[in-house]
């Protein structure tokens, strides 16, 4: 059993980070009986100076890329339909705002201390593209702290502290300073990255590559 550790640098609300995981998943489905995979989450923000209203993610789109609405529209519909025939739900996703995620990072960081940090992750996909939620509300944050089967008393007491504040900042940094300018990025044992929303089948090749190199005579 080859023995594979994920380190997936993302955040909560880039699309491509839940369509990315999901077609891992698949990838990690067809590979069962070959490797064990451990996984880990860490911070990246795509938008860390966003007040806290937000701004409609058309408008944040169109502004960012310099881009028409005609254009930006097309490709959230692209997005949003590559999502739906992986079975996520994103059917909130044209409506949602840009919102800070600051929050949501130091909340995943606790998760993390209690092996619940991917549930918590697809739980927050769940809130912002599918239902369209604030990521950095306490309450969305709660509420998905408890669909992750986290106790909500003890993830609002996180969330009206700053625990895991440095931390969420230093992995940043560290992860930047590594070179890392776009999510997700798919960290392998530590010395290969994968950029990227990868295909299922792009994810198995490098999986099987990386293997035989761990095990081939020096």
């Amino acid at each position: 059993m080859n023995k594979v550790q994920i380190d997936i640098v993302s955040d909560v609300a880039c699309p491509w980070c839940a369509i990315g995981y999901k077609r891992l998943e698949r990838a990690m489905g067809e590979l069962a009986g070959e490797f064990a995979f451990t996984i880990q989450w860490h911070p990246f923000q795509l938008n860390p100076d966003m007040p806290p209203e937000g701004e409609p993610i058309l408008e944040h789109l169109m502004r960012k890329y310099g881009r028409s609405a005609e254009e930006m529209q097309a490709a959230q519909q692209q997005i949003i339909d590559t999502a739906h025939e992986l079975g996520l739900n994103f059917r909130m996703a044209a409506q949602r705002r840009a919102h800070n995620t600051f929050d949501a990072h130091r909340l995943l960081g606790w998760a993390r201390d209690r092996d619940h940090q991917t549930e918590l992750k697809l739980a927050l996909f769940d809130a912002y593209f599918g239902h369209g939620q604030d990521p950095g509300d306490p309450a969305v944050l709660r509420a998905a702290a408890e669909a992750a089967g986290l106790p909500g008393d003890e993830a609002e007491q996180v969330i009206a502290g700053d625990d895991y504040a440095d931390e969420v900042r230093a992995e940043e940094a560290y992860y930047k300073q590594a070179g890392i300018t776009g999510v997700p990025g798919f960290i392998i044992n530590g010395r290969y990255l994968i950029s990227g929303a990868q295909e299922p089948a792009t994810l198995v090749s490098a999986f099987r590559q990386i293997a035989d190199e761990a095990t081939a005579p020096a």
